[in-house]
């Protein structure tokens, strides 16, 4: 097994076109899914189901629209930030990404190499709410040796689904 799925699993086209559909529109009903993927109903929900048990289709969400959130808020601040620790060692590098990933504003964790240990995506109200979030994570903590903020002025892009290969039937 490599990350809850087995190296010898096979998927076919029909699965494939169920995953491309899935990333674009979760909230397609069984029926109109297994129209688009040209399959039957009772097959469909069989597949999903086989995919969600496989982990390829790890959780079904809602992505809320931050232009819209702001507007009705009067706030929002995305921040990358780039964190290099004092200590490298994997205890420590597990400690800190716990820290992380507990907290709300923080809403992508990557371990990287070279470069920094981590790079955080975090979405907090304001500046003041950033550097609350800094003092949390970066501040108190005595392994942190730098940290870099950028501050997002503009979303170019931004989606969740990852590319697939295309499968024909």
């Amino acid at each position: 097994m490599k990350d809850g799925v087995e190296a010898s699993v096979e998927l076919d086209a029909a699965d494939w076109r169920l995953l491309e559909q899935l990333q674009q529109d979760a909230s397609l009903t069984n029926q109109a899914l297994a129209e688009r993927c040209h399959i039957s109903p009772p097959t469909c929900l069989r597949r999903v189901r086989r995919l969600q048990a496989l982990g390829l289709i790890e959780r079904t969400v809602s992505i809320l629209g931050s232009d819209a959130l702001r507007a009705v808020t009067g706030a929002g601040l995305t921040a990358i930030v780039e964190v290099t620790l004092d200590v490298q060692a994997e205890e420590e590098q597990q400690q800190f990404e716990q820290l992380a990933v507990a907290e709300a504003a923080i809403q992508q964790c990557y371990r990287t190499s070279p470069g920094p240990d981590f790079i955080l995506i975090a979405t907090v109200a304001d500046m003041p709410a950033f550097m609350a979030l800094s003092q949390r994570l970066f501040t108190r903590n005595a392994n942190v040796r730098n940290v870099r903020s950028f501050f997002s002025v503009k979303r170019g892009k931004f989606t969740t689904q990852i590319p697939l290969p295309r499968k024909e039937a």
